[in-house]
């Protein structure tokens, strides 16, 4: 796999996670919230924006801290260059059963966020940027298993510290940015866009489920039963 293919995976891996059930309902509450509180439509938007620069901060932080420590320890680097191949088949199958709601589990941790996030809706414009982080931060299965299980094994493989977590947090805050370009146009058009994001979204996950399981199959034959291999 070639870094602009790994690249271009990474973006899609983000959009994805942006247009998930639970991030795209904390993206809409958020934005909605951010787009009342302010008077003008410009300052609606540049909020927006701080608010999907605060999302893809929180993701390049975690994901290339994630890649930088595993990558910086001997042990466990020349560990996953032995067997990242067998490991990887069966990884990508668990993320794809995710994704096709085969597999379902709670992620913890959410509940503790919420009173600096009511703090944070109150920071004006900087607030937007905390509150993007934060939400950035509260994971739930989807969007935990597209980044922990997905993005971040692919980035190790790669060696990508910055910017394969930089381009996923790239794909998590355009379709953000544009609910912000539309609440600062017209609440209707947002919420008829959403209803439409919310079929698309439903869509693609089990394709890319789909896409993960036949994928991690291949790698299972290939890699641990030396099918196909001379």
């Amino acid at each position: 796999m070639t870094l602009i293919v790994a690249l271009a995976g990474a973006l899609w891996l983000g959009i994805l996670t942006s247009i998930s059930p639970c991030p795209l309902a904390t993206n809409i509450a958020a934005v909605s919230f951010i787009a009342r509180r302010c008077e003008r439509a410009r300052n609606s938007l540049l909020s927006g924006l701080l608010y999907a620069l605060g999302r893809t901060f929180a993701y390049v932080v975690i994901g290339t801290l994630a890649v930088l420590g595993v990558l910086n320890l001997p042990i466990v680097s020349q560990f996953l260059q032995e067997y990242s191949g067998k490991l990887l088949g069966p990884l990508l199958i668990l993320v794809g059963m995710v994704l096709v709601d085969l597999i379902r589990f709670r992620v913890p941790g959410g509940s503790s966020l919420a009173r600096l996030e009511e703090k944070a809706a109150t920071w004006g414009h900087p607030g937007a940027f905390v509150l993007g982080a934060i939400f950035a931060l509260a994971f739930c299965p989807v969007s935990a298993a597209l980044f922990f299980g997905a993005l971040i094994p692919a980035a190790i493989a790669q060696h990508s510290a910055v910017a394969m977590p930089s381009v996923y947090g790239l794909g998590t805050g355009l379709p953000v940015v544009v609910f912000a370009a539309l609440f600062a146009t017209g609440l209707r058009r947002a919420g008829a866009i959403a209803n439409s994001l919310s079929t698309v979204e439903r869509w693609a996950r089990y394709a890319t489920g789909i896409v993960f399981v036949l994928v991690g199959i291949y790698y299972i034959l290939t890699h641990i039963f030396g099918m196909w291999q001379k």
